[in-house]
């Protein structure tokens, strides 16, 4: 790989700049940066002290990353994006650390969109041009809007949509299609006469599994994702009996999106794989069945703890 450029125009007092990285004009680096190995520094760029840059990283043109920002391998970072490391600014009176901000490896944030400070965008999540990020985005989540909001998660399949929030087309599967393995739909039994309906879930004939916890959720903010982990142990049964919400399943190869609005009709997911559940709709109430009674220790959170954890799975069987 080629030693680093920096333009005759550009200003860089780092020596931490790894090979093949290329700083342009009117860029500045001050002293205690470090920047990785094939990175794109844009014009108009300003990189302070305590910042850190993974390699393959693209910062266009018009950012400032502040004290505190850690950019992990393979971010993309769009013209003018916005951030920020002090929650409560004064004009010259200084925090005693600056917030930590972390964007993920892969993770990719449109233009002219606002971070606000100690904030972790998760890994490969796109964040929408000119959204104000005011919480936490989830890994693979896309989002935007102000406040920035989850519309969808990348290269989830959805098998009753034709298109995703986002635009993309995606194809459609029916029920029997295995994109992620494990992952099934129950149908619950069904009775209807005059005086209504009833959904019935039978340990052994619709249930797999008698369930040892009930869980129910409701008065969910639309705008909110729930779930976002993964257990060592056990099966769960989702299925939303009132209005309507988004199942996500990942195996961390393969992810697949299930909109839940029967309630004759629920998602068997196995261990080891992660759940996300939003997009609720106002009123709706999900329930989830589950074959193992609660243990922290069976509990992973944080997404790149689910995906050692699934590897150390794999390797022991």
């Amino acid at each position: 790989m080629t030693a680093p450029f920096v333009h005759p125009l550009g200003v860089c007092e780092s020596p931490h700049l790894g090979p093949g990285t290329r700083v342009w004009a009117f860029a500045h680096v001050l002293p205690g940066a470090r920047i990785g190995a094939d990175c794109n520094i844009c014009d108009h760029v300003f990189v302070e002290n305590d910042v850190v840059v993974g390699d393959r990283v693209t910062v266009k043109c018009g950012v400032q990353l502040w004290d505190g920002v850690r950019v992990e391998d393979d971010v993309f970072i769009g013209p003018n994006v916005t951030f920020t490391n002090d929650p409560f600014p004064r004009s010259r009176r200084w925090q005693a650390a600056p917030a930590a901000t972390r964007i993920a490896r892969g993770a990719s944030i449109g233009a002219n969109a606002t971070i606000l400070p100690g904030l972790t965008i998760g890994a490969n999540a796109m964040v929408g041009a000119a959204s104000v990020v005011t919480a936490n985005v989830p890994a693979n989540a896309i989002v935007r809007g102000n406040p920035a909001r989850i519309v969808g998660y990348v290269d989830a399949v959805d098998p009753s949509r034709e298109t995703a929030d986002d635009g993309r087309t995606v194809p459609h599967l029916t029920a029997a299609d295995p994109v992620v393995a494990g992952v099934r739909r129950i149908v619950l039994s069904h009775a209807a006469d005059a005086r209504g309906e009833m959904a019935i879930a039978e340990a052994g004939a619709d249930l797999p599994f008698v369930p040892r916890r009930v869980l129910t959720l409701f008065n969910v903010a639309g705008s909110a994702a729930r779930g976002e982990r993964a257990y060592r142990r056990g099966e769960h049964v989702f299925v939303c009996v009132k209005g309507s919400c988004t199942l996500l399943v990942d195996d961390g190869e393969r992810r697949q999106e299930f909109t839940l609005d029967r309630p004759t009709e629920g998602i068997l997911v196995p261990p080891f794989v992660w759940t996300t559940h939003y997009r609720y709709a106002e009123g709706a109430v999900l329930l989830v069945l589950a074959s193992e009674p609660w243990r922290e220790e069976d509990r992973i959170d944080g997404y790149d703890a689910f995906l050692a954890a699934r590897a150390a799975a794999a390797a022991v069987t």
